[in-house]
């Protein structure tokens, strides 16, 4: 892995899950049909953002076009792997329970299926399984499935980070953090690769001390792995403006790596920024507008800029002494693997569906399908998805450039291929390049800006 020295930034981006939970069937979930993806694609990459989070994955579905289309966009996606079926999470209160060989075959198809694809950014292992009402040990566990997923990973596909998503409890959040980031001696895979936050104190016009984000530079100001939102954006005052934002990615919050918007569509919860009235009929909320118009105001400087506080941070070695509340375990002893998962570790699980990018180029229809409307009402016309270089990543403003530039709706033919991994290094100054640039996101999350350079080999 990079250090953290070459970790930038990350952009705004949304978690992405069209149709909420609900939307995630025996035979569909966010990313198997390409119409919904080019859809929703082309409005993000409008947007602004360069990554979604995407939740509820069903390793057994084809999800190549979408990760295609989401790739040709310039468009990261951060996977979970867990979801919401039974036996496919662990379970918070009892989780040696679910810690078993069908689980993590699960996992280790999900890890299969997205891997290949290079705008896949990170792997989440778990999702808010440490809160008030997890068991004692469940951090433990936790570090169980990352050190099997990272073993995995470095047995049977490309190197792709593994991270967790926090929840903001505020009696955990510190003892959290200390127990799945600190450094064992006799295990290098349990520690996390990434930290994510979901994060919702900002409401309104708030400021960086009344919504704690102070507390929060403070708590990570050691960081020696990226740290960002994993979600946020409290919606207790509507519209959201996004006020935070400027500060999320200004100089009091270099910290932290930016964040990802929860979410891109409207569900019962009201946190989206568009809303999906059918699969061929979308409309913006006013949320979208202030999100877009918050990240146009955003610098390049303020997305790619390094972590410079944290360039010289060393992993916090593992002791009790980090732990300070009594309800959370203080001792790592990393549970020891289920039957039969060790063997799955090292020879992979019987015949993976693995994915593989398809060709996207100018021959593709990639028109916007759909009806888009304003939040007036208004219809939207002639967008279409911007095919951008293999080694660019998506910003604020990009697309309009590329359309200029190439009259087609398609970025200038790259000389260089693909890089292998997406995390390679970059020189431009122009725009942020896949492996450098702020990560963004939606529904899921949408935000982060640099995440990939410090995740990539």
């Amino acid at each position: 892995m990079q250090s953290i020295k070459d970790y930038h930034k990350l952009m705004q981006n949304p978690s992405y899950q069209p149709g909420g939970s609900s939307g995630f069937t025996a035979t569909a979930d966010p990313l198997s049909d390409a119409s919904v993806c080019l859809r929703d694609a082309i409005l993000m990459q409008q947007l602004g953002v360069n990554t979604i989070r995407v939740y509820n994955l069903d390793a057994n579905l084809d999800h190549n076009e979408c990760a295609s289309i989401f790739d040709a966009a310039g468009i990261y996606m951060l996977i979970d792997v867990n979801n919401g079926l039974y036996g496919n999470s662990l379970d918070r209160a009892d989780p040696a329970s679910t810690y078993n060989l069908a689980y993590m075959q699960h996992v280790f198809g999900v890890v299969e299926a997205f891997a290949p694809f290079p705008n896949t950014l990170g792997f989440f292992g778990g999702n808010e399984i440490i809160n008030q009402n997890s068991s004692a040990d469940a951090p433990a566990y936790i570090r169980a499935v990352v050190r099997d997923m990272k073993e995995y990973i470095h047995y049977n596909t490309r190197a792709v980070p593994v991270g967790y998503s926090a929840a903001d409890v505020s009696t955990l959040l510190q003892d959290t953090w200390e127990y799945l980031s600190c450094s064992l001696s006799n295990d290098t895979y349990s520690k996390l690769d990434f930290f994510g936050l979901n994060d919702y104190e900002w409401c309104g016009d708030s400021s960086f001390t009344q919504s704690g984000y102070n507390t929060l530079a403070t708590m990570f100001g050691s960081a020696s792995i990226p740290v960002f939102f994993s979600e946020y954006g409290c919606n207790n005052v509507e519209p959201r403006t996004f006020t935070n934002v400027p500060v999320l990615y200004g100089p009091e919050m270099s910290v932290l790596s930016g964040g990802l918007v929860y979410e891109y569509s409207q569900d019962v919860n009201d946190y989206g920024l568009v809303v999906i009235n059918s699969s061929s009929e979308v409309t913006l909320r006013s949320d979208y507008n202030y999100f877009q118009q918050q990240l146009a105001g955003l610098g390049l400087s303020s997305l790619t800029s390094a972590n410079k506080s944290a360039e010289a941070a060393t992993p916090t070695s593992c002791s009790p002494s980090l732990i300070t509340d009594g309800a959370m375990i203080n001792s790592w002893d990393i549970p020891a693997r289920p039957s039969g998962v060790d063997a799955a570790v090292t020879s992979g699980i019987a015949s993976p569906n693995r994915g593989s990018l398809v060709v996207m180029n100018a021959n593709n229809n990639t028109a916007q399908q759909a009806s888009v409307y304003n939040v007036s009402g208004a219809k939207i016309t002639g967008e279409k998805l911007v095919i951008l270089d293999d080694d660019t990543s998506n910003s604020p403003g990009l697309v309009n450039s590329y359309s200029a530039s190439s009259g087609a709706g398609t970025a200038p033919t790259s000389t260089g291929a693909r890089p292998a991994v997406a995390g390679a290094s970059s020189t431009s100054t122009s725009s942020p390049k896949k492996g450098e640039a702020a990560a963004q996101g939606v529904n899921g999350a949408l935000g982060l800006a640099a995440l990939a350079a410090a995740f990539m080999m």
